[in-house]
């Protein structure tokens, strides 16, 4: 399909959206493959195997946990961190999973599978856990660093049912021996849109054709796929979850779960800023950015609902930029509360707009190409979205995106002990002042500049190439070895 505002906004849970989200979304498409063929019926043993970055940083971002969540049929765009902690309980208590037990109705996405003649088998209990997973970190398969393969036998040990699949980044996964049914869709629904555009270029012609800004192109798509209403209560509904996920961060004290004994300095930074600046003078924007960013990823890290934008550890960027955008924009405090709506929903847009190019042209997946397709790429759309908001014509939008991921060029993803934490979450904050700083210096020109956004993001894709792959999501090299005797510092 082409690519939604919905696609690359979406809810899941922390700490990966394609070490996390990804594998559970896979593992409950293949739950929902074995009820849909029938195969569940004489189900009676599993086999999942890991390759790549997910079975070398998988323990740390939560991919093990995840594919057990999924193949019980959890959705981990419904899924709650307390039934999370509570499933994941009673699998470690009784050493099975209860394959297709909170399964919905059949997926009707899940290309080639067949609906079931007699209708949906029962859940089958299989004994499965954490320890079954096999992990093959030195072996990656051909089409993507995070591969999957998910089988399952029947009391004889034949094989019934077997699939691969690949998170790709940003919770999106495909399917092997899908690839031409998905180009096939794609190019289709690409055709489809009023306005397609898979090139920064594409889009601008769009906007000068029609006299709509950049925002006004991507609602035009959206608005092929569903009533406009619909769109601005989903872009509410992804606002009121981003602002859920930081004032929940902000009620959390102690440390952050995985054994780095990294300290939540949300509530503290929150305490303090609030004293120092209770009447938000514009001084202390970047303190308050900083604060959002920060307590974002921390409740990402906790494994809390957040929202993938475009990826669970680049989460922090879109919403702290987001923050600076309704409360530092001129006038904001006099919008009246649809006016608020409108500047999110044309924030989401825009920053959607460039999204869809990252992901056509490009990658947004840290084992792919290194945490520039992530924070790189959250940076960039933000700085698009901030620029929109401001009053930027198309060409100094445009402008904003390619001067934000410029400056991410060749970051590197390499978390500390496999978690996203340590630089994860100081690393949005980062990366927000970036999208800021980019969206101001593009509206003081007059959105003429040498290097364009199609050929930046290029550059990013081949520099991923270049990258070893010590530095794209393996804990091999970077901080992942030098910082991992990591303590804490007093100062």
């Amino acid at each position: 399909m082409a690519i939604s505002v919905f696609d690359l906004f979406k809810v899941g849970i922390g700490p990966s959206s394609s070490h996390t989200v990804g594998p559970m979304r896979a593992a409950q498409r293949f739950a929902q493959h074995l009820r849909q063929t029938g195969a569940l019926r004489e189900a009676r043993g599993l086999r999942v195997d890991l390759y790549g970055s997910l079975a070398a940083t998988g323990r740390g971002h939560g991919t093990f946990t995840a594919v057990l969540l999924g193949l019980e049929g959890y959705d981990p765009e419904t899924v709650l961190p307390e039934e999370v902690d509570a499933a994941l309980a009673r699998i470690e208590r009784s050493g099975c999973v209860e394959l297709c037990a909170r399964l919905a109705d059949p997926d009707p996405r899940d290309a080639g599978a067949e609906a079931p003649e007699d209708g949906a088998a029962a859940p089958v209990r299989i004994g499965f856990g954490v320890p079954d997973i096999v992990l093959h970190p030195l072996t990656v398969l051909p089409r993507h660093t995070n591969g999957m393969r998910f089988g399952v036998v029947d009391a004889s040990g034949d094989l019934l049912e077997e699939q691969t699949y690949f998170s790709v980044g940003g919770g999106f996964i495909l399917r092997e021996g899908a690839e031409e049914s998905v180009q096939d869709r794609l190019e289709s629904t690409l055709a489809e849109l009023p306005y397609s555009f898979t090139t920064a270029v594409e889009l601008l012609e769009h906007t000068r054709a029609t006299g709509l800004s950049i925002a006004g192109v991507m609602l035009a798509n959206e608005r092929s796929r569903r009533p406009e209403p619909e769109i601005r209560a989903g872009l509410a509904h992804i606002w009121d979850v981003m602002e859920a996920c930081k004032n929940s961060a902000l009620e959390r004290t102690g440390v952050l779960p995985g054994g780095l004994e990294v300290r939540r300095r949300a509530p503290e930074w929150h305490r303090r800023l609030t004293e120092q600046d209770p009447d938000r003078d514009p001084r202390y924007w970047q303190e308050w950015i900083n604060l959002v960013a920060l307590a974002v990823n921390e409740e990402n890290a906790t494994g809390g609902r957040v929202v993938t934008a475009p990826t669970n550890g680049a989460a922090g960027i879109i919403p702290a930029v987001l923050f600076y955008a309704t409360h530092y924009a001129p006038g904001a405090d006099e919008w009246t509360p649809e006016e608020k709506a409108d500047a999110i929903a044309d924030f989401l847009l825009a920053a959607a707009a460039v999204g869809v190019l990252y992901k056509e042209q490009a990658s947004i997946s840290g084992a792919e190409v290194g945490c520039q397709g992530e924070v790189g790429s959250a940076s960039s759309m933000a700085a698009a979205g901030l620029a929109q908001v401001l009053g930027g014509t198309p060409e100094q939008v445009e402008n904003a995106a390619e001067i934000a991921m410029e400056h991410n060029l060749g970051l590197t993803c390499d978390p500390i002990g496999g978690l996203v934490q340590i630089p994860c979450i100081e690393r949005n904050a980062i990366a927000a002042s970036k999208a800021v700083n980019a969206a101001k210096m593009a509206l003081m020109g007059d959105g003429s500049h040498h290097v364009s956004l199609d050929q930046v993001i290029v550059t990013m894709r081949e520099t991923g190439r270049d990258m070893s792959e010590k530095y794209k999501e393996t804990a091999m090299g970077g901080l992942a070895v030098s910082g991992i005797s990591v303590g804490v510092v007093e100062c």
